[in-house]
């Protein structure tokens, strides 16, 4: 089970994820250990984004969590847009 934190939540678009690419990115992205206890996720997304008048061809998506009360909680999202080569 995966929850996004209110505050995390609030940011989504403006760093232009959707709630269910946090999901997908946790639940089938490749796990690593990040800072202050916290594990994270990332996943890349191939498509066609367009992303502050430009346009990718991949999005990666990358999700801090931790685990508590049997679920991820996402505490915050970063989102990167690049061009496939």
């Amino acid at each position: 089970m995966v929850a996004i934190h209110p505050h995390a939540a609030a940011r989504l678009e403006l760093r232009g994820a959707t709630a269910e690419e946090v999901v997908e990115t946790v639940e089938l992205g490749e796990e690593f250990p990040a800072k202050f206890d916290r594990t994270g996720f990332h996943r890349t997304f191939q498509g066609h984004y367009l992303w502050r008048a430009k346009v990718f061809d991949t999005k990666r998506v990358e999700a801090y969590a931790v685990f508590e009360n049997h679920e991820w909680l996402v505490i915050t999202v970063i989102v990167k847009f690049g061009r496939a080569s």
